[in-house]
């Protein structure tokens, strides 16, 4: 029994090391912009994102990602499974999409980095959050035209 589980586990963490290897696992662990286009259904994106006016001032993850240690490692990793899950079983939604957690943490980083700009718009609004939305108006801000 004992060797049963073994070879198991060996088999496990074997599999797991390569296919860790394979997807370029480690570049997950940076902040480098180039780690998103691991997979080529980000590739618009990224090509958009070097043209697009945030591209000189912030990086994907100065906007997809909370700005507090934990939130960032908490939401990379929930993105990572997803994402891994997403591509190992095929099932993922071209041109793909942000999901709405992913959203709000994006939302949330416009209105950080712009408070000074929208101070009086977030503190004295009479509309629901859901029409705050910074990207309904602003789409080609983080991501300019890809082609």
């Amino acid at each position: 029994m004992k060797m049963l589980l073994s070879s198991l586990l060996g088999i496990l963490l074997g599999a797991g090391g390569y296919t860790f290897f394979y997807a370029h696992g480690t570049s997950y662990l940076s902040d480098d912009p180039r780690a998103c286009v691991n997979c080529h259904i980000m590739r618009e994106q990224f090509d958009s994102w070097q043209k697009a006016g945030h591209h000189s001032f912030a990086a994907c993850v100065d906007c997809h990602l909370p700005h507090d240690p934990a939130g960032k490692w908490f939401v990379k990793a929930g993105n990572g499974y997803h994402h891994s899950k997403a591509f190992t079983l095929q099932n993922f939604h071209e041109p793909i999409r942000i999901k709405p957690g992913n959203a709000a943490v994006l939302n949330a980083n416009c209105l950080y980095c712009h408070r000074d700009f929208v101070r009086e718009i977030t503190a004295h609004r009479v509309i629901d959050d859901e029409e705050l939305y910074c990207v309904r108006c602003h789409d080609s801000v983080g991501h300019g035209p890809s082609r």
